[in-house]
């Protein structure tokens, strides 16, 4: 939560010349719900079968050769139905890595400036609690990319240097 998934991932496509997919926006708009209205009605175990199927039909969609940028939810990556599906298509994975202190700073002004709520943000030591319980399977990725002090564009452009790949105008890089 809060390490710029869906903004780096947004201009990192837009950088591309490539389609861009949040995740949680993707089931937002399937179920005509919020990812916290689903949590709060339905609890975090049918958030996650709904999360794993509308992965699963992403890559679906995908697998004909589109170029995407997916942003996963922050608990996505580390259900093992959901890795096996990336891994099995061998596709890249981005760890957006920073300091536990620099995420919740970041979670904690996001409600109020974007007007969206994180069912699983509570208290700075549960929050804590839950990054150093994800880390480990974030740390799978991969790419492991710090995002400390570093504007959105800037990430992007480093890690179409770091994957290989090339900007709008040229060939797709291997990855």
């Amino acid at each position: 939560m809060g390490a710029g998934k869906s903004s780096v991932g947004r201009v990192l496509a837009g950088q591309l010349g490539w389609s861009f997919e949040d995740l949680d926006q993707r089931i937002e708009r399937h179920r005509g719900k919020t990812i916290a209205e689903i949590f709060r009605n339905s609890g975090e175990a049918e958030f996650r079968r709904t999360e794993h199927e509308a992965l699963k039909e992403l890559l679906q969609e995908l697998s004909g050769g589109s170029e995407a940028v997916i942003a996963l939810g922050g608990g996505a990556f580390i259900h093992e139905s959901n890795a096996m599906l990336i891994e099995a298509l061998k596709i890249p994975t981005v760890f957006l890595d920073a300091g536990v202190d620099e995420l919740w700073r970041r979670c904690t002004q996001e409600p109020a400036q974007l007007g969206h709520e994180r069912p699983l943000l509570t208290e700075s030591q549960d929050f804590r609690d839950l990054y150093e319980k994800r880390r480990p399977y974030y740390l799978r990725a991969s790419l492991r990319h710090e995002t400390n002090g570093k504007a959105v564009a800037e990430i992007a452009a480093e890690l179409i240097q770091a994957l290989g790949l090339r900007r709008r105008g040229g060939n797709r890089g291997e990855n």
